[in-house]
């Protein structure tokens, strides 16, 4: 939580135990929606969960959505398991939201590695809105990156998945 949108408050405990069981009963009962919004990232052979990916609509009217990714332990930052989760997150919405013109997604400047996570896979920094967040004290800003459908294809033009088999 250090780095995943420091500045809200945290959840308590039993908010926590009372939202886990609820994601419990979600998976016992395969009552997810679909398209999905939400998925966990989990370790290709142990199955560990590592974080997961989700999205909201900035506007519905507009076709407006924003993502993002959270991985929990910091012993896998920085292993190319973020951009592929998120570039596969993306390459799903962008498929199953035909309507959707623009995904973006939002952090804060003390993040760095979301920020660098974004520029690897084509994101555009489009706001920087100054001294908006506070972190221990200290202000830092709020950035926003976003990219366009025809951006996407330009820089996956055979999906994300064929680009990931070609590394």
């Amino acid at each position: 939580m250090d780095l995943d949108a420091p500045y809200y408050a945290k959840q308590s405990a039993e908010e926590v135990e009372i939202y886990l069981q609820n994601i419990k009963k979600k998976i016992t009962k395969h009552l997810f929606p679909l398209p999905r919004n939400r998925l966990v990232i989990a370790e290709k052979v142990s199955n560990d969960f590592l974080g997961s990916v989700s999205w909201y609509w900035t506007s519905k009217e507009t076709n407006w959505m924003s993502n993002g990714i959270v991985i929990c332990d910091e012993q896998y930052w920085g292993k190319g398991i973020g951009f592929e989760a998120l570039g596969l997150w993306n390459q799903y919405l962008l498929d199953e939201f035909p309507q959707v013109a623009r995904l973006d997604l939002r952090s804060w400047s003390g993040n760095i590695g979301m920020m660098k996570l974004a520029e690897k896979l084509g994101y555009t920094l489009e706001a920087r809105f100054r001294k908006a967040r506070i972190v221990k004290g200290e202000y830092y800003d709020s950035v926003g990156y976003g990219m366009l459908r025809e951006e996407w294809e330009e820089c996956y033009p055979n999906g994300f998945s064929s680009y990931l088999q070609s590394l």
